[in-house]
């Protein structure tokens, strides 16, 4: 399991939100970018020096410091979609080989290389601004459909990574919820809610929905 890139975003027009600057056109980098938790949304900061988001109601914060996606779940989407699909094209910060990203569990945290940990704490949901910059019509919907949708991570000890750099799982909590199975709930299955309450490293907003479909 390793890191093949490290992606940084490079400021350009909101193709989908009516923003007036997104960061999802993500690149490869070369040497070692600096991670740090970047605390609470709403700053646009994230964890990755260099990088930031412009949605800062939505995106960023110490939940949402970093978001990787497998490159096996990229090359799906490249046959499905019949187009070349590079690292970083779908806005994220690190591209994997070899990590089950979406069978990740809540909690479960990833040692990348000899210093940083990073925890997994939610789903990444698709917007407008994701459908504008692949410019496909649906692609919000077909995205969902496939629930396939890469990890959030927090920033637990900050350091240095860089692109090939190995990937350690270290931790996994005791129970099954998995990144895909909150994307489900958060989406298209909201019975499945009251399983993620178990899962204690889960966002207190994500809690908090799941807590009101359990009293409904």
């Amino acid at each position: 399991m390793k890191l093949l890139t490290v992606n940084i975003g490079r400021p350009r027009p909101d193709p989908g939100k009516g923003l007036s600057l997104t960061g999802i056109d993500k690149r490869p980098v070369d040497g070692p970018v600096a991670v740090a938790a970047p605390g609470p949304k709403g700053t646009g900061a994230v964890g990755l020096a260099g990088d930031r988001v412009y949605d800062v109601k939505h995106h960023g914060g110490f939940d949402q410091a970093v978001y990787a996606y497998a490159r096996e779940d990229l090359d799906g989407w490249e046959a499905e979609l019949g187009r070349t699909l590079a690292n970083g094209v779908f806005g994220e910060n690190l591209t994997t080989l070899g990590l089950d990203v979406n069978g990740a569990l809540i909690g479960e945290r990833w040692r990348i290389g000899p210093d940083v940990v990073l925890e997994v704490s939610c789903a990444r949901i698709p917007c407008a601004t994701f459908q504008g910059w692949l410019e496909r019509e649906g692609w919000i919907k077909q995205f969902t459909q496939a629930a396939r949708p890469g990890a959030y991570l927090r920033v637990i000890e900050p350091g240095e990574i860089r692109a090939a750099d190995p990937v350690a799982v270290v931790h996994r909590p005791d129970h099954e919820v998995t990144v895909a199975l909150v994307f489900r709930a958060m989406t298209l299955e909201p019975q499945l809610l009251p399983r993620l309450l178990i899962a204690d490293a889960l966002p207190e907003a994500e809690k908090e929905r799941a807590r009101r479909r359990t009293t409904a």
